[in-house]
């Protein structure tokens, strides 16, 4: 069914009285008016309704202190279509209708409470002295007109400091059908297109950053922690989760109440429930209650099980890490058809976009174990840092996010050992905030309050920076003072701000506190202040002849000035000694560590311990490629990965020659390692965006040929690229070079994949698909990219009949693949459909046919044209996907017009940092494209 509009047949089918929604739910009145009558109500005021503000103050004020909520919430949806309703009033089962009652204390005397509240309808308030049990007349209430989205209620007489309060208020909503707030969300039960395929419709809720304030009047901040007491009422056939575990239950005219135990004190953002027909399957641990909820379908299918395997391992490894217990007696896990973001943390009930949480034997990749492990471990990581401990403001949600990242990290090492990808993940995160990092439009760690205000401005800092920057930065920190201090920090500042807030200077102390107990001497505010308070970070420059070393802010844009320094732990190696860690915290010095004599190397920021960039002198830079000419194995292989990578960054901020950039992928005819390749491809990305509507592109697909030729051979021996390597970076590398392989015009390549794919395609069953699941992909991919229409509408029906979450991903992004314009065209098309494309899905798809070149202008028209429905997923994913290839004045000119005439919300940011790259772009291709186009046709040969 439609999520952006509901269609008549679902109005037509759940349409119910009105009278009965807002007068005749028996439960409701009893509830409400048992809430009413202990506070002895005046008669209701005149309401005013919106009222224009001037330019508005963002933040509540701080003279109220909510300490619990009381909430009631009535919802009307129905499971399924009921052809036995009665239809009066369309759409009355999208309703909410509720009530709430705050307790607060006040701080400081007042005739004004504040509040949020957004898309409600809220009337019948009552406010209550509870110390002396009396009314408080009130005398007006107002919304604001503005991003504030303030809720004022005006008095006739003082709140008085030191006293406490309570605020009833009911309300009633819609539910939402763009995945904010309390949503609906849909699935099927039974094959697709049969005649025993039902839709089935649920309800969830997605409150961070700002959308608690949509579901309830509240303190919508998250330094305003309360106590959550809630009940559901539902339908009697469905069953409500919650943050805590069900208190208890009933029936009361067909109608279900399910009230839940009160919650931890906590933010807003982390209250949750769900409201479906989902059934669980259990989670081992010796103390919590742990279950994994899903469409009953996948959960017979035992779909939920990997994750039920290691959910139970990841909560306890925290727990023994932290020696602090998981606080709740139960947490559920729910895989949910739709979800904007991938996870969500909230307390007790994580929920789960359901193609990050089901694994389908026999379908899913087994790397897609791997995904599982590694976003279970961040969402469970959050239930201490976040939800126990949480930052002071969106300013600083890296204390959250930069955390989780960090500690995934390290529970997927500990709980699946033997994938052994821990390296793999640290590298990705690296070059991600990386390359974002090096704009000049980047922003801080650690922003200052003032500038974090609206909505837009929280949404935007969800982003790389928070999230790898800030594990990594973790990372470094930990590998200066050493991992056993840094952990000792972390157990002290979580056992100190538990049901707090905090800011970065709470966390430093801590960990200041713990190197001083261990005869240390590291000033770890003033050290990390460098790396939280500035934005990017430094290139540091090795002169081993002299031993002198320098710092500077590294920038795409080299031309910019920056005066930033950095206190820089140096880990650095020589073909000749072991490790030492080496500081600098000036702008340059003379460091013994880096003099070399002739024909040696040194090499700094070993195994990528540090958030910087190092580049060499010319020699060295010899020295360490021929290293990796005749043994590359001395070089550690996240090293070997690094080195491609600064080098082509290095040479993209015109720092270093181009060319000597390329050289660094001329051992990889030999390497076999997943870290060198990942870091080559994605770097030479960047080169096929550039180019590949150039003369450059033919002479670049000869070399990368040449290149892959002998890692393609390799595994076509091992596996005959039907089947797999044990090694999980081997099996990464598998799909990287089938990929390079068949992308760049190796015949082999490309007829083994279609030859794959056409035996799946005019088989006698096609539901018998011979194809390895990790190699799923890859190979569709290639093959639709090789066919044509035929190719196209077979991917095409099997992404439509298939129930498989892990199938339809992988045949959602090869049919992207065409380069067919008419496809693609018709592609896009269906993404404003939500029966064909999801909503939550559109941004992807989109991006993905951005990705081909001959979709690219396709992409970059039709989101302008559809802006306001296609933005409504992640826009500023969907600016930085759409502009990746721009890089040209023309593109750069029609990027600002856009900008200039388009409502952008929170893609802002995204749109500015577009504008300054593809500026980058346009300069870079300018001076290089003729060095790069020499250099290729020096290195390739017509007959590979």
């Amino acid at each position: 069914m439609p999520k952006t509009s509901t269609s008549k047949a679902f109005a037509a089918a759940f349409g119910i009285l009105t009278a009965s929604v807002i007068g005749s739910i028996v439960t409701m009145i009893i509830l409400y008016e048992t809430e009413i009558a202990t506070m002895n109500p005046t008669p209701r005021p005149t309401l005013a309704t919106t009222t224009m503000a001037p330019p508005p103050i963002m933040r509540l004020p701080t003279n109220l202190v909510p300490e619990n909520y009381r909430i009631f919430l009535h919802l009307h949806l129905y499971s399924k279509i009921i052809e036995e309703v009665n239809v009066t009033t369309p759409n009355q089962t999208m309703l909410f209708t509720g009530n709430s009652t705050v307790h607060f204390y006040c701080a400081e005397t007042t005739r004004s409470i504040y509040l949020h509240s957004r898309d409600l309808r809220v009337y019948d308030p009552l406010v209550k002295n509870e110390n002396t049990k009396k009314n408080i007349e009130i005398s007006n209430m107002k919304h604001h007109a503005d991003e504030s989205d303030f809720l004022e209620i005006q008095l006739t007489d003082k709140l008085e400091a030191g006293m406490n309060y309570s605020l009833f208020l009911a309300f009633k909503g819609q539910i939402s059908q763009n995945l904010q707030a309390l949503y609906l969300s849909t699935y099927n039960e039974g094959f697709p297109h049969s005649k025993d395929n039902t839709e089935r419709f649920l309800a969830s809720t997605h409150l961070q950053p700002t959308d608690a304030r949509r579901l309830f009047p509240c303190f919508d901040e998250p330094e305003m922690k309360a106590v959550f007491d809630v009940s559901i009422i539902h339908r009697e056939n469905m069953m409500a989760l919650g943050n805590e575990a069900v208190a208890d239950s009933g029936l009361i005219d067909n109608w279900e109440v399910t009230h839940f135990h009160p919650t931890p004190k906590m933010s807003t953002y982390l209250l949750a429930f769900t409201v479906s027909e989902f059934t669980p399957t259990p989670s081992e641990h010796d103390r919590v209650k742990i279950q994994i909820f899903a469409r009953p379908e996948a959960t017979d299918a035992g779909h939920t099980q990997y994750a039920a395997n290691v959910t139970g391992k990841i909560l306890m490894f925290y727990e023994k890490q932290f020696e602090i217990s998981y606080l709740l007696k139960k947490l559920d896990q729910i895989a949910l058809p739709d979800l904007s973001a991938v996870a969500m943390e909230n307390w007790g009930l994580i929920t789960y976009d359901e193609g990050v949480l089901l694994y389908e034997e026999g379908v899913s990749s087994q790397l897609h174990k791997e995904t599982i492990s590694y976003i279970v471990a961040h969402e469970l990581a959050h239930q201490w840092f976040g939800n126990l401990v949480t930052m002071k403001w969106w300013s600083e949600i890296w204390l959250n996010e930069g955390f989780a990242t960090y500690m995934s990290t390290l529970a997927l090492d500990e709980v699946e050992p033997t994938f052994k990808v821990r390296d793999m993940y640290i590298m990705h995160e690296l070059h991600g905030a990386l390359e974002q990092d090096a704009l000049a439009s980047s922003h801080p760690l650690s922003v200052p309050q003032e500038n974090i205000q609206s909505t837009s401005q929280i949404i935007e800092m969800f982003d790389v920076i928070s999230y790898y920057k800030g594990a990594l930065v973790l990372r470094m920190l930990a590998d200066a003072v050493e991992q056993r201090v840094f952990d000792k920090g972390l157990k002290m500042y979580l056992s100190a701000f538990r049901h707090g807030n905090t800011d970065q200077d709470d966390l430093w102390g801590y960990i200041r506190k713990a190197v001083v107990d261990d005869g240390g001497h590291t000033d770890v505010a003033e050290t990390m202040h460098t790396w939280t308070n500035q934005n990017g970070y430094p290139v540091i420059t090795i002169n081993t002849t002299t031993g002198e070393i320098d710092q500077k802010q590294f920038l795409f844009n080299s031309s910019l000035d920056s005066s930033f320094l950095w206190h820089i732990p140096i880990r650095v190696l020589s073909n000749t000694s072991g490790t030492s860690l080496v500081w600098l915290k000036t702008r340059s010095a003379v460091k013994d560590p880096f003099i070399s004599k002739h024909g040696e190397w040194i090499l700094a920021n070993v195994n990528c311990t540090g958030y910087y960039r190092v580049n060499y002198n010319p020699d060295n830079w010899i020295n360490l490629l021929s290293q990796l000419e005749s043994n590359r194995n001395r070089i550690p292989v996240m090293n070997r990965g690094q080195l491609i990578d600064d080098a082509f960054h290095l040479a993209r901020a015109k720092i270093l020659d181009v060319t000597l950039a390329l050289n660094t992928t001329w051992f990889l005819r030999d390497e076999k390692e997943y870290i060198p390749w990942e870091s080559t491809v994605r770097n030479l990305e960047y080169f096929v965006l550039m180019f590949d509507r150039s003369e450059v592109y033919g002479p670049m697909q000869l070399y990368l040929r040449a290149q892959v030729k002998n890692l393609y051979s390799y595994f076509r021996n091992l596996t005959d690229n039907s089947e797999i390597p044990v090694d999980h970076s081997l099996q990464h590398n598998q799909i990287t070079a089938i990929d390079v392989a068949c992308s760049n015009g190796l015949q082999e390549c490309i007829q083994r994949a279609t030859w794959m794919f056409d035996d799946w395609m005019n088989g006698n069953d096609t539901n018998a698909n011979s194809i390895h699941p990790n190699l799923r992909s890859v190979i569709y991919c290639q093959a639709v990219a090789a066919g044509g229409k035929k190719e196209w509408e077979f991917a095409w029906n099997k992404f439509q009949t298939s129930s498989k979450t892990s199938e339809k991903d992988q045949l959602r992004k090869a049919l992207s693949c065409t380069k067919k314009i008419w496809l693609l065209s018709r592609y896009l098309d269906y993404t404003l459909d939500p029966e064909k494309i999801r909503l939550m899905d559109v941004t992807s798809t989109i991006n993905y046919i951005a990705t081909n070149v001959a979709g690219h202008g396709l992409a970059w028209n039709f989101i302008r044209a559809h802006w306001d429905y296609v933005s409504q997923g992640d826009g500023a994913k969907l600016i930085e996907g759409v502009t990746r290839r721009f890089s040209t004045q023309f593109e750069l000119e029609e990027l600002k017009d856009f900008a200039t005439k388009s409502d952008l919300g929170a893609a802002s940011g995204a749109v500015d940092q577009a504008i300054e790259q593809v500026k980058v772009n346009i300069q870079w291709v300018s001076e290089n494209k003729d060095t790069v186009l020499e250099w290729f046709l020096s290195r390739t040969d017509d007959d590979i």
